[in-house]
């Protein structure tokens, strides 16, 4: 297929997505998705960027595509490449939103490596189950799904996703901040980004830094996202709070030795 100028073809996948929320309280909303990039003919990353909000949407709406799809539209390989991908994308993306780790790594496993070595998104998904429960095997996922993305934004957002997640994962915050450094402008004018930079900051005990990038965060969150909103005013609140104990506890050591 000779695809379209990139400016036309930003704009049909723009009035695909502009469809589907339009009808997000309607129960055919993913299937008019699908239907939309099928006829497009949407790469995995162009799939990715749109499924992505879209699902945050429909799960923001009351109508989750869980209630609307089954597991079996995210392993039924008998139907059209790009409506299995539509499908996929949605499913895995909403029990990521919801942190079902366990649920997405078990339908992972019947998907065939083939489908994931061609949708890089996909096996981002999978890495981000794994990440998720803490699990160091999904390391090696994620490499492979870093250098197969060649650092596509939409896809290394799940994975800070997943290595926020795992907080009992060896080494956290510095990952954190190696991801969001492959993010376009190294993550400093996206909000989302931001917001797992202060996260790693804070773990590091570099307080200040954190204040300043949860700052920049708030300032750059559109609105319309409460539920966004307040995390990173809970990731504010935490900061400040473990900022005040550190400079308790040095006021008290030097009290000490005095």
């Amino acid at each position: 297929m000779t695809y379209a100028p990139e400016t036309e073809r930003a704009a049909a996948l723009s009035r695909a997505a502009s469809a589907a929320i339009e009808s997000i309280t309607d129960s055919e909303w993913p299937t008019l998705l699908a239907e939309a990039l099928r006829e497009l003919d949407a790469t995995w990353q162009e799939s990715a960027e749109v499924c992505a909000d879209v699902a945050w949407q429909g799960r923001a709406a009351g109508n989750s595509v869980l209630d609307l799809l089954t597991s079996e539209h995210v392993t039924d390989s008998s139907t059209d490449p790009v409506i299995w991908q539509t499908y996929r994308h949605l499913y895995l993306s909403t029990l990521r939103f919801d942190f079902r780790c366990h649920t997405m790594e078990s339908l992972m496993h019947k998907v065939p490596v083939s489908v994931l070595n061609d949708d890089p998104y996909s096996e981002a998904l999978y890495a981000f189950s794994r990440l998720g429960q803490s699990r160091s095997d999904g390391l090696a996922v994620m490499d492979r799904v870093l250098v197969a993305s060649s650092g596509h934004p939409k896809t290394v957002h799940v994975l800070l996703h997943g290595v926020w997640l795992s907080s009992l994962l060896p080494g956290r915050a510095s990952l954190l901040l190696a991801l969001v450094g492959l993010l376009p402008e190294g993550g400093l004018n996206d909000p989302i980004a931001l917001f797992r930079m202060a996260s790693a900051r804070r773990s590091l005990g570099q307080y200040p830094e954190a204040l300043t990038a949860i700052g920049h965060a708030l300032d750059l969150l559109p609105p319309g996202d409460p539920a966004v909103q307040a995390d990173l005013v809970r990731e504010h609140a935490l900061i400040t709070t473990a900022y005040d104990l550190s400079k308790r506890g040095s006021a008290s050591r030097n009290t000490t030795h005095s």
